[in-house]
């Protein structure tokens, strides 16, 4: 024996089941997995806004491997000590630095920015494209601590990447379109 409403059923099952699937699938638009705003206590307070911003150091005085890297990498405590010998000597953030230094012992800083694992990425290509730290990283100059400024997924990076000046590959003849679906958007450029 049939049900009496059998289509009825379903109707509004399809239609229920339908509308949870593409809910949950509409929803992905934006789920990739992002770190954007992550703000971790570092085992030293450092302001970027007073280093890189009031004093005006270069990012890449300190974070050196940027420029001929992978990572941009952490600077070592002696970095920091070129001008803590002479500048706020007396300080007790100061002072766990100078006996980094003179234990030999790394500082613990937690890392802020990450990309998937199955994502390649290199700070070389950019810093010599003159890509500025802050499309990728915000305002540091302006932040007192650290935060993922960025999502840092896959369309953030190929907004980037589609719309890059030409000259960011050292080609001054191409435009933006002629680019866009060339190297820059290459799959194994990022997933190797």
């Amino acid at each position: 024996m049939r049900p009496k409403h059998g289509w009825l059923t379903a109707v509004v099952t399809l239609t229920l089941g339908g509308g949870v699937l593409v809910a949950s699938l509409g929803g992905c638009a934006g789920c990739e997995p992002t770190n954007q705003y992550y703000e971790p206590t570092q085992p030293i307070p450092f302001s970027h806004a007073l280093h890189a911003g009031a004093t005006k150091i270069q990012c890449q005085y300190c974070h050196y491997g940027a420029e001929q890297s992978r990572h941009a990498g952490i600077p070592a405590p002696s970095v920091c000590m070129n001008c803590h010998t002479e500048v706020r000597t007396d300080s007790p953030e100061v002072a766990k630095i100078r006996q980094a230094v003179e234990t030999n012992k790394p500082i613990e800083w937690v890392r802020v920015h990450r990309v998937p694992d199955h994502v390649y990425f290199s700070h070389e290509p950019h810093v010599t494209a003159a890509v500025p730290c802050e499309r990728c990283h915000g305002p540091v100059a302006e932040m007192t601590v650290v935060s993922q400024w960025a999502s840092l997924t896959m369309g953030f990076c190929l907004d980037c990447h589609r719309t890059a000046p030409a000259e960011f590959l050292g080609d001054t003849t191409s435009t933006p379109l002629q680019m866009r679906g060339g190297a820059l958007t290459d799959c194994a450029v990022c997933h190797h």
